[in-house]
C-alpha cells in the first residue's frame, strides 16, 4: 500500500465535490438538440463571435506573455520590504470581480478616463473597440501566467545559475539559454491557461468593451445574449466552450511533468 495515497474516508467528500462540478454540465447536455446542433453554431451570429472570441483570446496570450514573463521574472528574483503587497495588487484580478475590472479598465482607458487626455492627442479610443476586449482579458488572465512562471522560476536549480554565471554568460545569455529552457513547461501552462481564461471572459469584456456584433460581442456575450432570445442557440454555444475549455485544460495538465500530475 502506498503511503502517499490519502485516506479512504477522503474518497466522499471527493467524489461529491466531483459532482458539484459535472452534474450542472451534465444537465445542460440533457437541454441540447442534438440534431439543431450543427445549424445553431454555424449561424452567422455565432461564428462572428466565435471568430472574434478566438482572435482577441490570442492576442491576449501574447500580450499576458510579453508583458507577464518580464512580471514574473522580477516578483521571483525581487528582495524588498513590501514584496508581499506589490505580488497581492499584481494578482489583484485573480479575485477582483471581472466587472470591477472592467469599469477600472474604463476609468482608465474611457473617454472621461484616466488617460483620455493622452489618447485624445493620439487620437486613439479604446473603450468599446476590439483593443478594449483585448485589454479585458489581458487584465483578468495575466495573473495565471504570473504565477505559472514565478512557480517554475522558484523551482529552477540555482546551482546551474550560478555555474553559468561563473563561466562569465552574462545575464541576457542566462535567461535566453538557462531560465528560459527551465521554465519553459511553466511558460506553456501559463500562456494555455491564460488563453483558457481570456476564451471564457466575460464581466470585463461587457463593462469596457460594450456587447456589439462583430467588434466586441465575444462568445460568453453571446451565450447571454441568446439565453433569452434562442435558449437552444445559447446550450449550443455553451457546450463549444465548455469542449475548447476541456481540449485547452489538458493541454495545459498534459505538459505538466509526470510526477507532478
Amino acid at each position: 500500500m502506498s503511503i502517499s495515497r490519502p485516506p479512504a474516508w477522503v474518497l466522499v467528500p471527493g467524489l461529491l465535490g466531483a459532482a458539484l462540478i459535472l452534474l450542472p454540465v451534465t444537465g445542460m447536455l440533457t437541454r441540447i438538440s442534438w440534431a439543431e446542433l450543427p445549424a445553431l453554431l454555424t449561424s452567422e451570429s455565432s461564428l462572428a463571435a466565435l471568430r472574434l472570441s478566438v482572435w482577441t483570446a490570442s492576442a491576449a496570450t501574447v500580450l499576458c506573455i510579453i508583458l507577464g514573463l518580464p512580471l514574473a521574472l522580477m516578483l521571483a528574483h525581487a528582495r524588498f520590504r513590501g514584496l508581499t503587497i506589490v505580488r497581492s495588487l499584481v494578482l489583484l484580478p485573480l479575485v477582483l470581480p471581472p466587472v470591477v475590472g472592467g469599469l477600472a479598465l474604463l476609468y482608465t482607458f474611457g473617454s472621461q478616463g484616466l488617460l483620455s487626455g493622452a489618447l485624445d492627442l493620439f487620437g486613439v479610443q479604446i473603450a468599446y473597440t476590439s483593443i478594449a476586449v483585448v485589454l479585458a482579458m489581458t487584465f483578468v488572465s495575466m495573473p495565471f501566467l504570473v504565477i505559472s512562471v514565478e512557480t517554475a522560476v522558484r523551482g529552477m536549480d540555482r546551482q546551474v545559475i550560478e555555474a553559468a554565471a561563473v563561466d562569465g554568460t552574462g545575464r541576457t545569455g542566462i535567461l535566453r539559454h538557462i531560465i528560459l529552457p527551465l521554465i519553459g513547461p511553466g511558460l506553456a501552462t501559463g500562456a494555455v491557461l491564460a488563453f483558457a481564461r481570456s476564451l471564457g471572459e466575460f464581466g470585463a469584456t461587457l463593462a469596457f468593451a460594450g456587447n456589439r456584433e462583430g467588434v466586441t460581442r465575444t462568445l460568453p456575450l453571446e451565450v447571454y445574449l441568446q439565453r433569452e432570445t434562442d435558449p437552444d442557440a445559447a446550450v449550443a454555444l455553451s457546450l463549444l466552450l465548455i469542449g475548447v475549455a476541456v481540449i485547452v485544460i489538458s493541454a495545459a495538465y498534459s505538459r505538466r511533468p509526470q510526477s507532478q500530475q
